[in-house]
């Protein structure tokens, strides 16, 4: 008898050689059985390699994997972290208050709740005019100061949600690269007495973060005096750590607290997600919580046939692992969804980008693929010649909103609300041409056997299209969610640890060993010969 791995090889064969014209030709009904459908979210994978048998067959596999089990230890206290020692508790992060002291996660629950309640005071005084600098001026630009997942969440939701940042009071910036270019640019239009820093670092030693916090602290100081008023006035931060914060010249009332179980690429849920609180309102935050937070449920409660996370992992497992197909595409079609792609390329790269096993064994079989995309309107003229015509093939996601425009954004914006919602199915309209023609290739250009090669296409690229009713502070929890999920799921399949980054850590300690050759201005030969040479450029 063969096992669900061979079952699933054999699938593969089969799917290798058939091309998904002729499996929609032979199932014309195949949308209705390969799609789902969950709090208003349709996701359609019918144009993915597969079919209802392979789909069982992969939750065979999962079921094997005992993925049961390891979403129990997810949502539990459990060391799901194991190299770090630590829980994976996110989930936490966007759960509704407690009341009940018996429930088992009531007391981390008051402690997030605690924090809520003080970001919600924070983000009154900035957005009611309350919080003022040294000068008595009111606050108006607020600077987050982070790196990776302490800069990437926050700027990825913000942009997303300009639109429900209608008062447009306060103005809010992202820096995150270490060379200084970035702040620099940011500062020299803003007002140094109406100016706000929040410096989002988890341990609050993190050199990128840390280099553009002491430029701010400068650039502040040079203005407005050399006083630890200022430091109090301009500066709010976000740690675990609050003897660090406190001794870098943090007032307690200006520091938010994190905890060490929560993971910097899944912290936008918390305090680091200030910058959003304060762009859209704590009431637009919450429910981003709670879109997230129905998405936990739905996770944890659907049938895998009908489960959203779980799906969509597999889906990526089947043509990772099976059809080959190593790198994946991320296409929101909504200009709003920017930075989406660049935040999922670092959830899933940092989380699965790993090649040992939990217990210490080197993996088998290729674990994430590259990540990469573009919002869709605009790598469509970038790179969509690869994906039509090019030799290697992607799989990809294609994301939209149903609803796009409400009467008040037409306002903003001094366009006929009717001009702006035509604009929006003219997105829609590329969107579900791009994966046709993806899918069938030239199957779907009517006359295409009179073309010349050169105009042909071959088809055959799978991809899925995930539609929620709109993009608001609840779908886009949920969307988020969702992705972390998926993440999870793939790493009980691999076998690996999702929650650690050790890949990113060695590289920053090398960094600090050649910074005091650079500050010294010291030749070495202690380095292999390439660095040695690179650095002699340096310091010549």
């Amino acid at each position: 008898m063969i096992n669900v791995e061979q079952q699933l090889q054999q699938l593969a064969q089969q799917f290798q050689s058939a091309h998904l014209y002729d499996v929609f030709q032979a199932e014309p009904t195949r949308f209705e059985h390969l799609h789902l459908k969950s709090d208003g979210i349709v996701f359609d994978y019918s144009k993915q390699r597969l079919n209802p048998q392979v789909i069982e067959q992969l939750i065979a596999l999962a079921e094997q994997k005992q993925l049961s089990h390891w979403m129990q230890q997810l949502f539990s206290t459990a060391q799901v972290n194991h190299t770090e020692q630590r829980s994976a508790m996110h989930w936490a992060l966007r759960m509704p208050r407690l009341d009940d002291e018996q429930n088992a996660d009531f007391a981390v629950n008051q402690s997030v709740h605690q924090q809520l309640d003080k970001m919600a005071e924070i983000v009154d005084q900035i957005q009611s005019g309350q919080c003022r600098g040294v000068t008595g001026e009111k606050i108006t630009d607020v600077v987050n100061i982070g790196v990776g997942g302490s800069d990437l969440g926050p700027l990825m939701v913000c942009r997303a949600l300009q639109s429900f940042n209608l008062s447009k009071k306060i103005n809010v910036h992202f820096a995150s690269t270490m060379d200084g270019s970035q702040l620099s640019e940011i500062v020299k239009d803003l007002r140094p007495a109406s100016t706000l820093f929040i410096i989002s670092s988890k341990s609050f030693t993190t050199i990128d973060t840390l280099s553009n916090a002491e430029t701010a602290r400068r650039w502040l100081m040079k203005a407005l005096g050399e006083h630890q008023s200022v430091l109090h006035c301009h500066f709010i931060a976000v740690s675990t750590d609050k003897v660090k914060m406190t001794t870098w010249g943090i007032a307690p009332e200006m520091q938010l607290n994190l905890w060490d179980w929560v993971g910097g690429r899944y912290s936008l849920w918390s305090a680091i997600g200030l910058p959003i609180a304060i762009a859209i309102g704590m009431q637009n935050f919450k429910e981003l919580l709670a879109g997230a937070y129905r998405m936990d449920q739905h996770f944890q409660q659907a049938d895998w046939l009908e489960n959203l996370p779980v799906l969509l992992a597999l889906i990526g497992i089947w043509n990772n692992n099976y059809l080959g197909i190593h790198t994946h595409a991320i296409l929101p079609y909504d200009g709003r969804l920017k930075y989406l792609t660049s935040y999922l390329q670092q959830l899933e790269m940092e989380s699965n980008g790993k090649s040992v096993r939990r217990d210490g064994s080197l993996v088998d079989a290729a674990t994430c693929p590259i990540i990469w995309g573009e919002v869709g309107p605009n790598a469509q003229h970038a790179f969509y010649q690869l994906l039509h015509q090019g030799t290697p093939t992607v799989s990809t996601d294609f994301i939209l909103a149903k609803h796009r425009y409400r009467a008040d954004e037409a306002n903003i914006t001094g366009q006929p609300l009717e001009t702006l919602q035509q604009q929006h199915k003219l997105s829609i309209a590329n969107c579900l041409a791009q994966s046709r023609l993806l899918a069938f290739g030239s199957y779907a250009v009517q006359g295409s056997a009179d073309l010349p090669i050169y105009r042909q296409y071959v088809g055959n690229k799978p991809s899925s299209t995930m539609i929620i009713p709109q993009l608001d502070p609840y779908y886009l929890g949920a969307l988020i969610a969702l992705y972390e999920h998926k993440v999870f799921v793939q790493a009980v399949m691999w076998d690996i640890n999702p929650f650690d980054q050790w890949g990113v850590e060695m590289g920053k300690a090398i960094a600090q060993e050649l910074l005091p050759i650079l500050d010294a201005q010291e030749h070495t030969t202690q380095m292999d010969a390439s660095t040695t040479g690179l650095l002699r450029e340096f310091i010549a």
